[in-house]
């Protein structure tokens, strides 16, 4: 069976490190579930959800093609409540400005002060 990035795979754990769980997913292949990549959220202890001999569904996200390793994911699984929730209500969105759009005068009035600017420097550098 060849292995492809997507497949759905059934294997049982042979080892649990804090770093992540290792899984047997046949034909004398490991792959390696990432602490990051067991559960959605803050995993403190991977013994607390997995046990040694037990069967895993997960779902290869990664093959290294240079080392064979496969990279596998369980939370990829999970269903996430928040996505599933419908707003209560949609309200659009409303945009504010910073400057009035309807004037376009851009830098005139820059040019125009410009002249009291200098003038003021003048005087008080006399």
């Amino acid at each position: 069976m060849g292995f492809k990035v997507g497949m759905s795979v059934n294997g049982v754990v042979t080892g649990i490190q804090p770093y992540g769980v290792f899984l047997d997913i046949g034909e004398h292949t490991q792959g390696l579930i990432h602490i990051s990549e067991c559960r959605t959220g803050f995993v403190d202890n991977l013994n607390e959800i997995f046990r040694v001999g037990e069967t895993v569904t997960a779902l290869i996200i990664d093959i290294d093609e240079y080392s064979g390793k496969i990279s596998l994911s369980t939370r990829s699984s999970e269903v996430n409540p928040e996505i599933l929730r419908r707003p209560k209500s949609f309200r659009p969105a409303r945009v504010r400005y910073w400057t009035n759009y309807r004037l376009n005068i851009g830098f005139k009035p820059l040019a125009r002060a410009k002249a009291d600017w200098m003038k003021d420097a003048q005087n008080f550098f006399r």
